[in-house]
């Protein structure tokens, strides 16, 4: 199509962004998040009102929060759509950041369109204009660059004949992804330009991961051939691969173990009998068990951080496989690599192995400690005795699991920091890839009712269960008004163990006193500690909202709220003094060295003790990937 269009910065941006599809139909971008100021209403603002049927806008209450939601979309379409979140300058953009580091962590697409201060400068310092002593071209937006995959200033309309395609490059590459920033000063926004027609025609966007090469699968297949204790860890990359059929396939042809990352929780049924649940130091007995004994790992789709290698102590004793369309993830640890879409890695990987099986002792003693760990997991989430102790994290979880009439395969948990994540890890229950939604890769407070927000919008059909602390609540709740606003229905449970008790029992793990963690250890004034009724609070928001004081009630509550057709919030007490003692794996926090306390000296004792046995096996870790490599050449 010849000619041209004249349009502003701001109407050509939006009018391309609607103009995105994917192969299956649906528009690539659902949606705008947008909270304005005077640095995008006007020009954005106007061009979002003409492209609103196509390109619905969401008004949130905090930047943060609907960048997060807008992230959590992403995940939920295993990075197959998207949104755009757009701010003001200063603080509006500014806000971003958390969510952009969280985003660049987790691999996952968000494009972020904060206004930016005058290019001509003729209104200089504009309103929120952060001014940089020596360099005139610096705003606010460049605390932003450090956490993009891709940033651009647009300071003139023609840049978005480059900037756009190369934006959406990054944002549908499996080996790319992650947050786009394109700053844009609101004088630009608001200029006119001739555009190409042929810039707006409807496109079907491709996702882009590359294909194994031969010799990587080689080599790969003979380090498995070499193995007998081999173990598969599934991270993100497996759902974001959509190579779920394609994992469960290779486990059951190869006879081959698999244990989940936090990311990569879902990709195979939790019932499977090759399933050993989560891995590192939120896993399970079983996972942990066979990956400190395994002798080769193939780790498909993860970034290998210090929870899943148990800050790598866990698997010092096997010859890692890394199989990732990012080669930056696929080449941690020295092994042996193939950059490649998990699912396509995983078919050529198959095939190369053809009829080889693990041995089956060991394939057979994964099913019986798998067997195992689902009655620790059943044991652990039963319904407990009835008395006057608090419940801890096992006992809601088990209570919101136990609340399903149905399966709960139609339920997507959601949750992100504290204690949550690793009991629920070990102990909720998925058969549906994407019903296990926690982001623990950045570990974010405040995540959980935005991420929920946004997994909602991803999938209407499904109940959505946040479940969050009151610490994170306190942090960022806003978007539950949200909820309530857009008809998006969230359960919300709430555990109130009065402060941050994970890192409370951390704090005295490494031998501080309790301190400034849970309300009654921190400074006070003659009032003391606020009582804080969160039901109350849920319903000053417009949400349905009640209290419980035991379990029993609590799962009675979770059938009103399931019946409920607006987002409705249940509190309950816990105890912040225990969590799920059973699996897990050490995880190294830096014990001071000085101390005039005997608690910090006796910790930094065992501190010392497990760094030299790291050491110690890291040596040996060497001596076989080193003699493993010489017997393959």
């Amino acid at each position: 199509m010849s000619g041209t269009l004249r349009l502003t910065t701001a109407q050509a941006l939006i009018r391309y962004l609607a103009a995105q599809h994917t192969a299956s139909g649906p528009p690539l971008f659902g949606g705008v998040f947008a909270i304005f100021g005077h640095g995008n209403v006007a020009a954005i603002g106007e061009a979002l009102y003409a492209h609103r049927e196509a390109l619905p806008v969401y008004r949130a209450h905090n930047e943060q929060a609907m960048a997060h939601a807008a992230i959590a979309y992403a995940k939920a379409h295993f990075r197959r759509r998207m949104m755009a979140v757009t701010t003001s300058i200063g603080p509006g953009a500014t806000n971003l950041v958390t969510a952009a580091a969280l985003a660049h962590v987790n691999r996952l697409p968000v494009l972020l369109l904060p206004g930016d201060v005058f290019v001509s400068r003729a209104p200089d310092p504009v309103l929120q204009q952060l001014e940089d002593f020596a360099d005139g071209g610096v705003s606010a937006n460049d605390a932003l660059q450090p956490v993009s995959r891709y940033f651009d200033r647009i300071v003139h309309p023609a840049q978005l004949l480059t900037a756009l395609p190369r934006a959406l490059r990054v944002l549908t590459d499996a080996a790319l992804c992650g947050p786009v920033t394109l700053a844009l000063p609101q004088d630009v926004q608001a200029m006119a330009h001739d555009y190409p027609v042929s810039f707006f025609e409807p496109r079907v966007v491709s996702f882009q991961a590359p294909s194994p090469i031969e010799g990587d699968i080689a080599r790969a297949a003979a380090a498995l051939r070499a193995a007998t204790k081999p173990l598969l860890v599934s991270g993100g990359g497996v759902l974001y691969g959509v190579a779920t059929d394609a994992l469960r396939s290779f486990a059951e042809r190869h006879g081959i173990p698999v244990a989940e990352t936090q990311a990569g929780k879902g990709a195979l049924a939790w019932d499977h009998p090759l399933n050993l649940g989560g891995v590192g130091v939120t896993g399970s007995a079983a996972a942990n068990e066979l990956a400190h004994e395994a002798d080769c790992l193939l780790a498909v789709g993860t970034r290998l951080q210090d929870f899943t290698t148990g800050s790598n102590t866990l698997f010092t004793q096997a010859r890692l496989i890394g199989i990732n369309a990012n080669a930056f993830d696929a080449l941690k640890h020295g092994g042996a690599s193939i950059v490649a879409d998990a699912r396509l890695a995983l078919d050529a990987l198959g095939a190369a192995l053809g009829d080889w099986r693990a041995s089956p002792s060991w394939t057979a003693r994964a099913r019986e400690l798998s067997d195992r760990w689902r009655a620790t997991v059943e044991r652990l989430t039963k319904a407990p005795p009835h008395g006057n102790a608090l419940p801890r994290e096992a006992d809601v979880i088990g209570a919101v699991q136990r609340s399903s009439a149905h399966s709960t395969d139609r339920d997507v948990v959601v949750g992100a920091a504290g204690t949550l994540p690793a009991d629920l890890q070990k102990l909720w229950r998925t058969s549906t890839p994407g019903g296990y939604h926690v982001e623990y890769g950045y570990s974010c407070m405040g995540y959980e009712i935005a991420g929920g927000l946004g997994a909602k919008l991803a999938r209407p059909q499904s109940e959505v269960v946040v479940m969050v602390g009151d610490g994170s609540y306190l942090m960022m709740n806003s978007e539950l008004a949200t909820s309530v606003m857009l008809g998006a229905k969230l359960i919300v449970v709430l555990l109130d163990n009065r402060g941050y008790g994970c890192i409370n029992r951390l704090q005295q793990a490494c031998g501080g006193a309790p301190f400034n963690n849970l309300l009654d250890d921190c400074k006070q004034g003659p009032e003391g500690a606020p009582a804080i009724d969160f039901a109350m609070h849920a319903r000053a928001l417009g949400a349905a909202a009640e209290h419980v004081a035991n379990i029993d009630e609590l799962e009675a509550a979770m059938q009103r709220a399931r019946a409920s057709t607006r987002s409705y919030l249940i509190s309950i007490d816990t105890d912040p003094a225990r969590s799920t003692e059973e699996g897990g794996w050490w995880w190294e926090v830096a014990v001071p060295e000085v101390s005039s306390r005997e608690t910090v000296r006796s910790a930094r004792t065992n501190y010392e003790h497990e760094i030299m046995a790291r050491s110690e096996r890291t040596h040996h870790e060497h001596e076989i990937t080193a003699r493993s490599k010489r017997t393959q050449d």
